[in-house]
């Protein structure tokens, strides 16, 4: 097997040679600074409640503070964000949704040079309680509204969404009465999937869809295969991988991507957790079963984190096939009481985030580099694949690194 360094610059990277040139004639000799700006892949976490408060100028004080620190955290490390749409909280009373409110944290982010996914559009937890009195019927009529009303509102911000979250268990959840298993019952999960994704696509044309499951068995695969013969367009699979009883390691996760690369479609790891503290029992089933008073993290458990945590994220990044890695949450204790950040309660850095840092921000980051153009106006650079800024004089010019291996690039200044 090909070392995970190596595999990581063959997908990731690339050998160009810029070719630099004012009104068509090469510019020689000519001094420049060229630094990167972001990656192409996505290394990304989900939302802070306190970010999402702290942005609609509901903190002060000391919650402040570490509202603005978490941010700094986030930023510094990250250029994609998952951000709640789940109907109950979305719009519990009918006809208000938190439009805005999610709206104004979706444009900071933005601004700050993420790539935004809303997640999801359609699942059978967490939804909105005035939905039990409808028929089958009104209840596919309010799933399609909402999910036209929130693609349209939020398009241009919000251009990535998790459009139908774990099907594979909707229509034999058991746990609770609720409208989704109800509809996917009727309906089946192959043809729930396709109207929900038919409508997210003819409301933004331009939008990233996906499909989205913590069900990682040969169940999922065959769901994701039955979706494409129907004709449902998935744009990218996405994948959970919450691994409070160990890590998977690198084994499982190469016999997971070899199920899903046979479609040929774009993988995002969705949503992902290893813990620093004692693992969860091995026989518990649901996650949410797990309850004890306190789950801390240990120094022991820190240092296991970080060396499952580079190893998870060398693993996925070595592979073609994905396109991007979700942590869930930056903080212990945000999901599940877990201690399953990469910031501790007090938001000090764990030995996973520096480590991550090390990587995404380091060993994976094209510095800040001095260069000159020759005789015929070329330079030639290697770097990973993402956004740079060329800097010639006082001008700054943006260009995309997007095609590994060897390429040319043109820029006329």
């Amino acid at each position: 097997m090909e070392n995970l360094d190596t595999s990581i610059c063959r997908n990731r990277t690339a050998k160009a040679t810029v070719t630099l040139t004012q009104h068509g004639s090469p510019v020689i000799d000519q001094d420049l600074l060229l630094q990167q700006k972001d990656h192409q892949f996505l290394f990304g976490s989900n939302w802070g409640e306190s970010t999402i408060a702290l942005l609609n100028g509901e903190l002060s004080g000391k919650e402040k503070e570490q509202a603005e620190l978490r941010n700094e955290h986030f930023l510094d490390l990250f250029n994609q964000v998952t951000l709640p749409f789940y109907w109950a909280r979305f719009e519990p009373q009918r006809g208000q949704p938190q439009t805005q409110r999610i709206l104004n944290v979706a444009r900071w982010y933005a601004e700050h040079g993420c790539t935004v996914k809303g997640h999801p559009l359609c699942w059978h937890t967490q939804t909105a309680d005035w939905l039990l009195s409808m028929n089958n019927r009104e209840i596919l009529q309010a799933q399609v509204k909402r999910v036209q009303r929130d693609v349209l509102e939020f398009a241009g911000v919000i251009d990535h969404w998790d459009v139908v979250n774990e099907a594979v268990i909707m229509p034999v959840f058991d746990r609770y009465d609720n409208w989704i298993t109800r509809l996917c019952k009727e309906l089946g999960r192959i043809k729930l999937i396709q109207t929900m994704f038919d409508t997210a696509r003819a409301t933004n044309p331009k939008a990233t869809l996906l499909l989205n499951d913590f069900d990682v068995s040969p169940a999922y695969d065959i769901l994701v295969e039955g979706c494409l013969a129907a004709g449902v367009r998935i744009d990218v699979i996405g994948i959970q991988s919450h691994m409070h009883q160990g890590y998977w390691g690198s084994e499982r996760t190469l016999a997971v991507l070899e199920r899903f690369e046979r479609f040929n479609l774009p993988i995002h790891f969705t949503e992902n957790t290893i813990v620093s503290g004692s693992l969860m029992p091995p026989e518990i089933v649901d996650l949410n079963d797990y309850q004890v008073q306190e789950w801390l993290t240990t120094p022991q458990g820190e240092q296991r984190q970080a060396q499952e945590v580079v190893l998870h994220y060398k693993t996925l990044l070595a592979h073609p096939a994905v396109q991007g890695i979700t942590w869930w949450d930056l903080i212990d204790g945000c999901w599940l009481n877990a201690p399953a950040g990469l910031l501790r309660r007090d938001q000090s850095f764990k030995p996973a985030y520096t480590e991550l840092l090390k990587l995404i921000k380091g060993e994976w980051w094209y510095p800040p580099t001095r260069l000159a153009t020759d005789s015929i106006g070329q330079f030639t650079f290697s770097g990973f694949l993402g956004k740079y800024e060329l800097s010639v004089g006082d001008r700054k010019m943006i260009f995309l690194l997007d095609v590994k291996g060897t390429t040319s690039i043109n820029i006329d200044i």
